[in-house]
């Protein structure tokens, strides 16, 4: 009788351990393929980076648009040394700091544009 028992018991107890194992192996399948799929996104947004980065830098081979945002940024830095000017370059700044930030911001886009500069907003600490 106790034979009777045992097999059935047995049998029952390896279908457990034989549907367990199956579960983990699913779910251990399921996490590769997830990293597996996260890899691809992050090589993808990578070489998207690249190949954009490529195109700006051969699209500013021929244009003046850089050298062109760099002496307006640096006007206020030669007015400065121009004594009686140095007071107007102050005053320009105070004004400049009274303008709406939204307008700040796309100003700083426009220029980081002309220049190809892509992501602004890690010069800034954002995320």
């Amino acid at each position: 009788m106790l034979q009777a028992l045992i097999g059935p018991v047995a049998e029952l107890a390896g279908g457990w351990l034989n549907a367990k194992t199956q579960a983990q192996a699913a779910n251990a399948k399921l996490k590769l393929t997830e990293a597996e799929a996260k890899a691809k996104i992050l090589l993808s947004k990578e070489t998207s980076t690249a190949d954009w980065e490529k195109i700006m830098a051969q699209g500013t081979q021929n244009s003046l648009k850089d050298e062109f945002v760099t002496v307006i940024v640096l006007i206020p830095v030669i007015l400065c040394f121009i004594p009686g000017l140095e007071e107007t370059v102050k005053n320009g700044f105070t004004r400049l700091s009274e303008l709406p930030e939204w307008y700040t911001w796309l100003v700083f886009t426009v220029c980081s544009a002309a220049i190809g500069i892509r992501g602004g907003k890690h010069l800034f600490g954002k995320k």
